[in-house]
């Protein structure tokens, strides 16, 4: 079969139905332009145009794509001649600004972290804390464990670090839902791998710290999450 006298809604139809290797060669031949333009204009309208953050994000539409068995192409239903160029405009403009909408909650995130800590920012994570320490006790506890942060984790991965372990212990996100955020680039293991060696290397920290302040110590082994 010739692919390349399909319209477009017939080659869509191939392709979510187990389409061969012609096939989805035909696909990318012919819609590849369309989503790299629609990627590329949101991009630039972010005021960056790095060229490895572009390639991504073209993967991550085939990806949508070719979700859940194709269905995006499966569900398509064809207004007009060129309905399916467009549709493939508004599902790689989708992708591109989940993207930057994810980074910029990892950014707010981040900048409430390193922010002063308020009462009503307490997740239930931190809940088996309030018997034994009170309101300014526990703004230490959480100070100096963001701080020792700092300590503990190289310049150049304490930003992601530092976003992950409050947005676990903090905004009560699941590994898995933080994992789904783009900016970060780690997988639902990779993050509970990350929070566990945060953790134990924040205890054995505070533990040997020499200014020995025991409500701090004290407060933080008696946190349940940790």
């Amino acid at each position: 079969m010739n692919y390349s006298d399909l319209s477009p809604p017939e080659l869509f139809s191939i392709c979510a139905h187990g389409g061969d290797v012609a096939s989805w060669q035909e696909f990318v031949r012919r819609f590849n332009p369309v989503i790299a333009r629609s990627v590329i204009r949101v991009v630039l309208r972010h005021g960056t145009a790095d060229k490895s953050l572009i390639d991504d994000l073209m993967q991550e539409t085939y990806l949508k794509i070719c979700a859940s068995q194709c269905k995006l192409l499966r569900t398509f239903v064809p207004q007009q001649a060129d309905s399916a160029f467009g549709f493939l405009k508004v599902v790689a403009a989708s992708v591109a600004h989940d993207f930057f909408k994810s980074r910029l909650a990892v950014k707010r995130a981040t900048e409430s972290t390193a922010g002063s800590i308020e009462e009503s920012s307490f997740t239930s994570r931190f809940e088996s804390t309030k018997n034994t320490l009170n309101a300014t006790e526990r703004a230490v506890l959480i100070e100096q464990i963001d701080r020792t942060l700092s300590v503990v984790v190289p310049p150049g991965e304490l930003q992601r670090a530092r976003t992950i372990f409050w947005l676990y212990y903090r905004s009560g996100f699941t590994a898995s839902a933080i994992a789904a955020l783009p900016a970060l680039d780690l997988t639902t293991k990779g993050v509970e791998s990350l929070l566990f060696r945060l953790t134990r290397l924040l205890r054995e920290k505070i533990s040997s710290a020499p200014d020995s302040r025991v409500g701090d110590k004290k407060g933080f082994h008696q946190a349940e999450s940790f």
